[in-house]
Parts: structure tokens; C-alpha cells; sequence
């Protein structure tokens, strides 16, 4: 089973009293996440004040602090219009990203504006590309982009709040996606009270997963939990499947 761990996302410390938030935070529980078996950590820098940012000085914090903290970590990031105020200043954050401190990988999300030249910027300054489609409308953009071969991954991300309707997307779009001829991993993820739904139905078809405190801040039961609680009990999840 492929699981990625989003550890926080722009969860609050109201929200989910263990969210990582400083980049020493982000750092160990990456490590944590890795340690107990996910494949690669998603997570976003944040502000000294908690907010999202893609700023430069705030994500070359963020990936040196994972790095020397550990080595083995695969860390990605958001490039999502709401970290800043659009897609011109996002283009520009990316673009001063520093070399010493590239994340390994960036999601661009094909329901926003600019997502095409945001994707081909990450490609260009050697970042490892993946898309995220919230509906299905948004696949034809993404479809016709010049950087569909180039993705890693492509994440599907039902925006509904009904379980078995979140499901119905993810499988509906990846049938899509593969009948044009996508060759990438399929990643399915849900939020909220779909988190966990998603992810049976990743492990039932076969596709890359996502938990942790950015989509959920419970475990299967509902439960409150952490990260590194919500990490072991999906790799539980995958290692129950025989197919996973």
C-alpha cells in the first residue's frame, strides 16, 4: 500500500490540539510518518502567526528543517491559490523557491487559475509534479495540460460530503483518466467524514492513499487522533486487503 501522510494542512491547534505548525513540528512528525511506514509526507509551511504560505523563506525553513532532521523523507507540498494572493504571486513564490531547499514534490490544483503554468514551473525548476482534480469538471484542463505525462501522481479529491458519493467521483474520474490514456499513480483522498471512506476504497481498487490531520482529525471510529495514530491504522487498513 502507497500512503501519503498529509500531517497538517491548515488545520489549527483548535482543531487538532497536535498539529504540527513550526517547521521543528513538521519535521518530526514527517520523520514519525516515515518511520511507521507511509511512502511520502505532504505538509504545509506555515507563517509565524499559523497561516499557509508557498512564500520562499517560509518553505526553504520548512524543507531544511525535514532534511536535517531526516534524510529518508520524501517531502511535498501545496502550491494552492489560497497561501497567497493569486496565481501571479504564486507564480513568483515558486519561481524564488530556494535551490538548496527544493521540496521533492508539489500538488497544483486543476480547479485553479494558472494551474498549466503553474505545473510547467515546478517541472521546469525540477520539482516532481502532481495534479489534483476536486470534480470532474476539472479534468479536461488537466487532460490537455502539457504536463500530464510528467505527473507522479494524480490526485483525486471528491469535494462532497457524502462518503458513498466521494466514492462514486474518485472511481468515475479514474476511469476517465485511464481511458484518455493517463499512465501515472491514482491517488484517492477524502476530508472530514469521507477521509476514511476514500481511503477503503483506495485500498479496494488497488490506488495510492492520504491520511493524516490535513484531512481528518479522527481516527476510523471517530475518535480524536494523531498522526502518527491515523498512519498505523491505515497501513492496517492496506495490510488487511490481499490485493493492497
Amino acid at each position: 500500500m502507497f500512503l501519503k501522510a498529509a500531517i497538517n494542512g491548515g488545520r489549527s491547534r483548535a482543531e487538532a490540539p497536535t498539529v504540527p505548525l513550526t517547521p521543528e513540528e513538521i519535521a518530526t512528525d514527517a520523520s514519525r510518518a516515515i518511520s511507521l511506514g507511509a511512502a511520502v509526507v505532504h505538509a504545509h509551511a506555515r507563517t509565524a502567526d499559523g497561516g499557509q504560505s508557498i512564500h520562499p523563506d517560509d518553505i526553504g525553513a520548512m524543507v531544511r528543517a525535514v532534511r536535517a532532521t531526516d534524510t529518508s523523507v520524501i517531502i511535498g507540498t501545496t502550491t494552492g491559490l489560497w497561501t497567497c494572493s493569486g496565481h501571479d504571486e504564486r507564480m513568483r513564490h515558486v519561481a524564488g523557491w530556494p535551490d538548496g531547499a527544493l521540496p521533492d514534490f508539489a500538488s497544483v490544483a486543476f480547479s485553479e487559475e494558472g494551474a498549466a503554468e503553474a505545473a510547467q514551473l515546478l517541472v521546469s525548476r525540477g520539482v516532481v509534479l502532481e495534479s489534483a482534480v476536486w470534480s470532474i469538471d476539472d479534468v479536461p484542463s488537466l487532460l490537455s495540460s502539457p504536463t500530464l505525462h510528467q505527473n507522479v501522481r494524480i490526485l483525486i479529491e471528491p469535494e462532497t460530503a457524502d462518503a458513498d458519493q466521494a466514492i462514486a467521483e474518485c472511481r468515475q474520474i479514474a476511469a476517465i483518466l485511464r481511458d484518455a490514456g493517463a499512465t501515472c499513480s491514482i491517488l484517492y483522498h477524502g476530508q472530514d467524514g469521507t477521509a476514511w471512506p476514500v481511503l477503503r476504497a483506495a485500498v479496494e481498487d488497488g490506488v495510492e492513499a492520504r491520511i493524516g490531520l490535513e484531512d481528518v482529525t479522527c481516527d476510523s471510529a471517530g475518535s480524536a487522533a494523531d498522526n502518527a495514530a491515523m498512519i498505523s491504522e491505515a497501513l492496517a487498513i492496506g495490510r488487511s486487503c490481499p490485493d493492497s
